[in-house]
């Protein structure tokens, strides 16, 4: 091995002469270079070389070469200014390029099937323009003809650098006889179709042969809308112009040329089109993209290209909800105007209304409901810098209306959800209707919703403000609302109820009858269902609660008697332990000998927790005695069946 990084060395002393007689680098800095490339060439020589090896080395070679760069230029100015020539290339000027692609290409060879590192490597090569793209796109081909980046990255080389469209139209079409179920390669080789089309539309128009272009401006195509519609207000200036022969003829030639570069693009998008269907007659978003990149064009025919798409799309997707949530917003088109007034809103979304009008007629399902539900919330309540209607219109009120009647009919028809009963009460709270939010989170809470803990939240965070709006609340208050803890608590499984334990809990925190109820409902829950290992643990929350309320002996007090329960879980014994340790680091003593309890118990049941052994042994070495410390380390290496994870005390 230090044969060959020597030699490697050594073949860059003509490079570093080079260097120091030019005065780009001092001795020193050639002195320090030579210690940087001898430590790289040392981690690229061992038996098994990582990827960062590689390209740390490259990131030190490409910052060195860019510092050459810039002296280089410092000096060139410096002997200008004496009259002295250019300073000629040599060899120092290209050994820094040749030694990143050697580098890159070692790489390569061990991570043939690192696409990332290719990647890197292209950029390089583009950038640098040493020479050796066709050859790496080649190899990068060979090696990941299945990934569809790689072909679209080769053919808009060919493309945009080399000016070859031949060979990318080429390159495109293999990538998509390799990878066929592509949409990026599908979408990339009709953008690149029509984009050569359009290039050859703005050459003739820069030679005076033509005018116009193949994209389309929906701003240009809405003002000749207008002007056609009102050519009354518009006359001639120049009857003349009108009789004249010769403008005329040219006009219609150029009318001509225009067309049949029109109709040459539908043909090219209606082919590429119906190839990709075929490939994937199942993809929406395949079609979504094409619909897309047809609507930036001006070909001929385009409005029966446009419906004929959206007619496949409807044949083929219309049980999908989220294919009309994609027509509706397309319908409305609100997200792209930013600036426009009310006037002009209430017809686009009229417009998608019966969109999804129609969609709840194929698809009457939840998910449809709750889409529709999003449009209108979002027209309602937008977010910021979005085309939208006040709340206080008129029209705004119609639509909250509207969007209560959608929530109404999703529960009539069973298609609610979760979600959409959530969004349906909130809505009441938004409109501050406190007694009808309270009385449909009633009904729902009664209905196949019975479980849903995030609907039982809403309920009891309603119940609450009822009973606390005008006074505190009563004993009769109390008790119905403890009612409706115990009902929801006892059916749902802690680790799924954490926001409505913490309501409880905190709620009844002054009322020691209805707290010890809590923990009794509580111990019946672990009982059935176990503590928690990690995340939210109930019976921490509650030994936190009394600590706080009632004192330490009593949360010791509660803390065994969860202890003693069936799998009281990790996070229990973690929160008593840490607990029982900050009493401990105040020099209170038995607090010592129960951490040292709540350890043995919890090694009984998880002794190969290696995290868990070494907080005990490091709780021994802070806290309590060496020979202690010294047994845990012991046991702990006798326990684990990995003990190599165990990290090894500094005096042993």
């Amino acid at each position: 091995m230090a044969d060959v990084v020597q030699y490697r060395l050594e073949r860059m002393l003509d490079e570093l002469d080079e260097l120091e007689q030019r005065g780009l680098f001092s001795r020193r800095e050639i002195a320090e270079i030579v210690k940087q490339r001898r430590k790289f060439e040392y981690r690229l020589k061992r038996p098994s070389p990582l990827k960062q090896d590689f390209l740390a080395y490259v990131e030190y070679e490409t910052q060195l070469d860019a510092l050459r760069r810039l002296r280089k230029k410092s000096v060139a100015r410096e002997l200008m200014k004496q009259g002295n020539k250019k300073l000629k290339k040599s060899k120092s000027d290209f050994a820094g390029l040749l030694r990143i692609i050697d580098i890159y290409e070692l790489a390569l060879k061990r991570y043939k099937g690192d696409i990332d590192l290719w990647f890197r490597y292209l950029e390089f090569c583009r950038q640098r323009k040493n020479g050796r793209m066709k050859k790496a796109l080649a190899k990068v081909i060979r090696f990941h003809p299945k990934v569809p980046g790689v072909w679209i990255y080769a053919a808009a080389w060919e493309f945009d650098h080399n000016l070859n469209v031949v060979a990318a139209r080429a390159l495109m079409q293999e990538g998509l006889r390799v990878c066929p179920t592509s949409e990026d390669l599908w979408v990339e080789y009709m953008r690149m179709e029509l984009t050569y089309l359009n290039k050859l539309k703005a050459r003739k128009v820069a030679l005076g042969e033509d005018e116009g272009t193949l994209t389309r401006d929906p701003r240009d195509a809405d003002e000749k809308e207008w002007r056609d519609e009102n050519k009354e207000l518009f006359m001639s200036l120049d009857d003349e112009k009108e009789n004249n022969d010769g403008p005329s003829i040219e006009s219609e030639e150029s009318k001509k040329n225009q067309e049949l570069f029109e109709e040459h693009g539908m043909d090219i998008f209606k082919t590429v089109y119906g190839g990709a269907v075929e490939a994937m007659p199942s993809s929406l978003s395949l079609r979504k993209r094409f619909f897309e990149v047809l609507e930036g064009t001006n070909l001929s025919h385009y409005e029966d290209m446009r419906n004929a798409i959206l007619n496949d799309m409807k044949r083929d997707f219309s049980k999908q909800p989220e294919f009309w949530d994609w027509l509706a917003r397309h319908e409305c088109n609100l997200e792209n105007d930013q600036e426009i007034s009310e006037d002009d809103v209430i017809p686009q979304v009229e417009k998608a209304v019966q969109v999804y009008e129609e969609a709840l007629k194929n698809v009457p399902s939840g998910t449809m409901f709750s889409l529709y539900a999003s449009f209108l919330t979002g027209i309602v309540a937008p977010k910021e810098g979005a085309a939208n209607i006040t709340g206080s219109s008129d029209q705004a009120v119609n639509y909250i209306s509207h969007l209560l009647s959608i929530y109404e009919r999703a529960e009539s028809m069973g298609c609610i959800t979760e979600d959409l009963a959530c969004k349906h009460v909130s809505l009441h709270l938004q409109l501050r209707q406190l007694d009808e939010a309270r009385k449909l989170a009633t009904n729902l809470c009664s209905g196949k919703l019975a479980e849903s803990v995030q609907l039982w939240g809403l309920r009891i965070t309603i119940e609450i403000r009822c009973i606390t709006r005008n006074s505190s609340p009563s004993d009769a208050d109390l008790q119905s609302l403890f009612e409706l803890f115990q009902q929801i608590l006892m059916k749902v499984p802690a680790s799924k109820s954490e926001n409505l334990w913490f309501k409880a809990l905190k709620f009844y925190a002054n009322q020691r009858q209805y707290f010890d109820k809590l923990v009794e409902i509580a111990v019946v829950s672990l009982v059935r269902d176990g503590g928690s290992e990690n995340g939210f643990s109930l019976s921490s929350a509650i030994v936190s609660f009394m600590l706080q309320k009632d004192g330490i002996q009593q949360a010791r007090d509660i803390y065994k008697r969860f202890l003693a329960l069936p799998h009281p879980g990790l996070a229990l014994y973690r929160d008593c332990i840490d607990l029982e340790t900050n009493l401990a680091s105040t020099g209170d003593k038995d607090s010592l000998i129960n951490t040292r309890k709540l350890y043995e118990s919890a090694l009984a049941t998880y002794d190969q927790n290696v995290s868990l052994w070494q907080d005990y042994y490091c709780m021994e070495t802070k806290m309590g005695i060496s020979e202690k410390a010294t047994a845990v380390y012991w046991r702990a290496r006798k326990t684990l069946k990995d003990a190599s994870e165990f990290a090894a005390p500094p005096d042993l």
